[in-house]
């Protein structure tokens, strides 16, 4: 893969950091690399198509090629197509202000980083542009999912919550029935007869755009009883101020699942959730030769 110079490499970089700098939360991968696109004026080269991809713009690739770098370094975390800034991120980014020099620096910790893996004698770019390939099947395998889980009916994923934790061995005593459910959509056990253990209280909100708020979170804990368990699940995820009220509590008991952490015990439990909730989040696993980083 044909790379610009050095200083060129470090403008991209910077590009890409000061974006998730500004957005400390996290940013779409896509969403990245086109706000970089736009603050960067780009060449002929960086505009053309990338060879036997057409459509697929050459800039893009070498935007992605190069984070490999900064993450090997702790610089920046990928997750499901979400990237974001890490604290020596936000140093380097202070203290390398020339982009040659960042990129330097990104690339003597690349080595350090491919230094220590058990076998570092494979072909290196060979080995970063099939990460990268990965990581763009993986984007779009988790977009799918995340759009599906977005659109699908309330009720629908409220059953696929229970299922969940019926596959990770808990029994569910209630599920709440379209109308009112003052709070409390599912209701669980430690054991078949709820005889045994805390009473699991669980909400859930099918609300992609919106995080839950500290607020919110309150009045959900307002209905725990003193040996109650709650469960709040959020397609939106938490504000910071409802992860910290959850961290801090000292009596109640609760558990925060966002998108991504319901999808991972999806995936980790798929086998022992029941057939018929299943069938709401229906998943086929395809073997993908993993690249060496």
């Amino acid at each position: 893969m044909t790379l610009p110079t050095d200083t060129r490499k470090g403008q991209i970089q910077i590009a890409f950091l000061q974006i998730l700098k500004e957005n400390p939360d996290g940013v779409q991968a896509k969403d990245v690399i086109a706000a970089a696109a736009s603050r960067l004026t780009l060449s002929d080269h960086e505009k053309g198509d990338y060879p036997n991809r057409p459509g697929v713009r050459r800039f893009d690739k070498i935007l992605r090629f190069l984070t490999i770098a900064p993450v090997k370094a702790g610089w920046m975390t990928k997750e499901k197509g979400v990237w974001t800034i890490n604290p020596v991120g936000l140093d380097a980014l202070a203290e390398f202000q020339n982009p040659a020099d960042l990129y330097a620096e990104s690339s003597r910790l690349y080595r350090v980083w491919k230094k220590d893996q058990p076998d570092d004698s494979g072909d290196d770019e060979e080995t970063k542009s099939d990460s990268t390939t990965l990581e763009e099947a993986q984007e779009v395998a988790w977009a799918e999912i995340r759009d599906f889980l977005a659109n699908i009916n309330p009720y629908d994923f409220q059953e696929i919550v229970a299922g969940l934790l019926r596959g990770m061995g808990y029994h569910i005593a209630w599920v709440s029935p379209p109308g009112p459910d003052k709070g409390i959509d599912i209701l669980a056990h430690t054991d078949p007869l709820g005889v045994q253990g805390p009473r699991i209280k669980v909400q859930v909100k099918r609300t992609p755009q919106t995080k839950v708020s500290a607020e919110t979170l309150r009045a959900f804990m307002s209905t725990l009883g003193e040996n109650d368990v709650g469960l709040f699940v959020a397609t939106g995820g938490f504000t910071r101020d409802a992860e910290k009220e959850a961290r801090e509590q000292e009596k109640r008991r609760i558990t925060l699942v966002d998108l991504q952490k319901l999808f991972d015990l999806w995936v980790e439990h798929y086998g022992s959730i029941p057939e018929s909730e299943r069938s709401l989040l229906p998943l086929q696993f395809v073997p993908y030769l993993a690249p060496d980083n």
